[in-house]
């Protein structure tokens, strides 16, 4: 296909809020090298690492809960790898379609539908286990189109979910994949896990829950039947004691004040899994807790490709399926964040761009 030379999308200007974003519609479509494919995006899903890497919450001078207004300066480490280059296009969540392959690229149709981790591999011998992440390391999906990798793109054409939901797949499930497989979780084992009524907490709930797992879910009243309609046995209201000395396995993306009670919850031996803080990055901890019982504490940014894979797998035998709220035009994102940040929806709220209709 003629490919256009300039496209719709939002740029970040700087580190800041809503203000900092930009609606453009002369930004430059960019063109595929050797081994790089250009997709048009179909749909992209909001996720929490979108608004903290616009406000710089990743930077090491904010210690305060994600929902806190914060201000760094625009050279502060704000993205997942450190400082990032602006103008950013972010969008960590994309589901798109293949119209223009780099020299070499052969695994890949034109016309195909794809998707990828929002994060990838990079290791290097100073960094074994780096990673860049679409939208913060390089441009991702909250434009027309987006360049990504071949080696990193998943082929989910005839996958039996809608465009919408594989763009709510990336960041939640790969997330609580990459989560519950660090942790070990497998067989009759009894989970918690925190902010279940979210996108990486419905996931891993419906996760644990196919690998025979006991799930508990911490959620809000109002969301515990959606929690238990996910897989969850039990739900805990958000705030309530918790039990001690019960869980295999803690699956946590709110740490804060709450840390040292979500210790306490896990068995001897238990695992503790983190790959947010909504809470607050900064907690507090009685170290006698972790090492006399012998507690595994995981810090979990990027899932292994086989576990992705697996992911991916299935999506295309249709064995997962994520809760979509709302979607909104790419144009309205300022709106889409505010209403993600009010936490009144479950599941995934997910972007739009030109051209492509909403449900």
């Amino acid at each position: 296909m003629d490919l256009p030379e300039v496209m719709s999308g939002v740029y970040l200007t700087r580190h800041g809020g809503p203000e900092a974003l930009e609606w453009r519609e002369d930004i430059p479509v960019p063109r595929p090298g050797p081994g790089q494919v250009l997709v048009r995006v179909l749909a992209a899903g909001v996720n929490n690492t979108d608004i903290n890497t616009r406000i710089g919450w990743y930077a090491a001078e904010v210690t305060g809960a994600t929902g806190e207004d914060v201000a760094v300066g625009e050279e502060a480490e704000g993205g997942w790898g450190g400082a990032l280059h602006f103008p950013r296009i972010q969008g960590g969540d994309l589901c798109g379609r293949v119209v223009a392959l780099g020299e070499g690229v052969e695994d890949f149709a034109i016309g195909a539908r794809v998707t990828c981790p929002i994060n990838q591999p990079r290791p290097t011998e100073e960094n074994p286990v780096g990673f860049v992440a679409l939208g913060s390391e390089y441009d991702g999906a909250f434009a027309e189109y987006c360049l990504v990798e071949a080696r990193d793109l998943y082929d989910v054409t005839d996958a039996p979910l809608s465009d919408i939901e594989i763009a709510a797949i990336p960041c939640a499930f790969g997330t609580a994949a990459g989560l519950l497989f660090r942790a070990g979780v497998g067989e009759g084992q009894e989970v918690l896990i925190t902010g279940a009524s979210g996108g990486v907490g419905l996931a891993a709930v419906q996760l644990a829950q196919q690998l025979g797992a006991r799930v508990t879910g911490i959620c809000s009243p109002s969301k515990a039947k959606l929690v238990r309609e996910a897989g969850a046995t039990e739900t805990i209201d958000r705030g309530a004691p918790l039990p001690e000395d019960r869980f295999h396995a803690v699956i946590d993306v709110v740490a804060g004040e709450v840390f040292g009670a979500l210790i306490d919850a896990l068995k001897p031996g238990g695992h503790y899994a983190v790959a947010g803080a909504i809470g607050g990055p900064v907690i507090e901890a009685d170290l006698r807790r972790i090492y006399l019982r012998d507690i595994t504490i995981h810090g979990c940014t990027y899932q292994p490709a086989e576990v992705f894979a697996r992911l991916i797998d299935m999506v295309r035998a249709g064995q997962v399926r994520p809760l979509i709220s709302k979607t909104y035009p790419l144009s309205e994102i300022g709106t889409a964040q505010a209403e993600f940040q009010t936490k009144q929806m479950a599941g995934k709220l997910v972007l739009i761009p030109p051209g492509e209709d909403e449900p």
